[in-house]
């Protein structure tokens, strides 16, 4: 009797029901298939299919979004209404299938990836695995939202040609270049290519960021094509210091111009700001910011008395692209908690000492 009322509800809902009432009739319909989903068979996922893609058809945006959100996640959604959402102009609409919903084959996301606009792309780049073909089409098609949404998807599988597209694409782009060189899949040869290619500062932040057993084999193609690794951390800061003076001398050298120099991606003057707010050698800083630990960045960050969402703003900038970055954050965020003032002055006291007694032992041998 349940399906038989559904089904003249159904009638009435399509024909003259009210936008309240087709999307109270949609819910139902839904419910009723999400209940038995795993237990149906093909035939009746087809009824299911047929009633809903008719229903879809006068239902507002946000009801066919929640729609999308609710059966991306299924396995055996109805085939007609995925591709039919997946298609949906509307970005909020078709993003949850676009992204989740495995209902779509290769097929599927070619034609949207050939036919739709970026936000569609960038959707599509967001999927946990990814076919050579469409990423082919992606890495041509898309901007640099996709693009870079892309090289940081360890599940996009990339043919020859798309990697060469994706290197080409990195090529003055030091953001972009970065996310690459990290992908364990690059074949050696495009590494070289772009670490060739790298600047020093570049360099100094693949480092930071890449995984142990990754930048054992970045340190070693370093090598290969002749750039030193001692002198990647050196730089000229000179023109940073004066630009922090300057703002120093102005009163206005605070945390929001550190914010600022981050957002613009100018590490040279958040480095020398970072190290003037907290009295800390502009190279120690250097070093924290470029190392391979996070924790050690914290006490620069601790002595300057800069709020934590500052700290998590310039970790994220620091390990834009890293896979674990939400447990490091968080793992950061306690220890920045329980770390003192008081501890990290101390710390920061120690490096600083104990860099100039290697520098004036390496001065002796010398």
């Amino acid at each position: 009797m349940q399906h038989l009322s559904l089904i003249d509800e159904l009638e009435s809902a399509v024909r003259a029901g009210s936008p309240e009432r087709r999307v109270s009739t949609l819910r139902r319909i839904t419910d009723l298939f999400l209940h038995d989903a795993d237990r149906l068979s093909d035939e009746q996922i087809q009824v299911f299919d047929d009633v809903l893609c008719l229903l879809v058809e006068k239902i507002e945006k946000a009801a066919l979004a929640e729609l999308g959100t609710r059966l991306a996640p299924v396995d055996m959604a109805p085939m007609r209404l995925i591709r039919r959402l997946a298609r949906d102009q509307e970005i909020a609409v078709a993003a949850p299938v676009l992204k989740d919903s495995k209902r779509l084959g290769t097929a599927d996301l070619l034609e949207i990836a050939q036919t739709s606009g970026q936000d569609h792309l960038l959707a599509i780049s967001e999927r946990a695995i990814l076919d050579s073909k469409v990423t082919d089409v992606l890495v041509v098609r898309g901007d640099h939202r996709v693009v870079s949404s892309l090289a940081r998807n360890a599940g996009a599988h990339f043919s020859e040609i798309g990697f060469n597209r994706l290197v080409k694409r990195a090529e003055g782009n030091d953001e972009l270049c970065e996310l690459v060189v990290l992908r364990n899949d690059l074949p050696r040869s495009l590494l070289q290519e772009l670490l060739k290619r790298a600047t020093d500062a570049v360099l100094a932040r693949i480092l930071a960021l890449a995984l142990p057993e990754r930048r054992d084999e970045i340190e070693v193609v370093i090598h290969e094509v002749g750039k030193k690794i001692s002198n990647i951390a050196e730089k000229d800061y000179s023109d940073a210091e004066r630009a922090v003076a300057a703002l120093a001398a102005l009163g206005e050298l605070d945390e929001s111009a550190l914010v600022r120099f981050v957002q613009e991606r100018r590490s040279e003057e958040t480095t020398v700001a970072l190290a003037r707010l907290s009295s800390t050698p502009i190279k120690l800083v250097a070093q924290l910011i470029n190392g391979h630990r996070n924790d050690a960045l914290l006490l620069p960050c601790k002595v300057a008395g800069l709020r934590w969402a500052t700290v998590e703003f310039i970790l994220r900038n620091r390990l834009y692209g890293h896979g674990a970055i939400e447990s490091i954050i968080e793992i950061a965020q306690r220890d920045y908690a329980n770390l003192t003032p008081t501890t990290a002055q101390r710390a920061l006291r120690f490096m600083s000492v104990r860099d100039t007694a290697r520098l004036a032992s390496t001065d002796r041998r010398s």
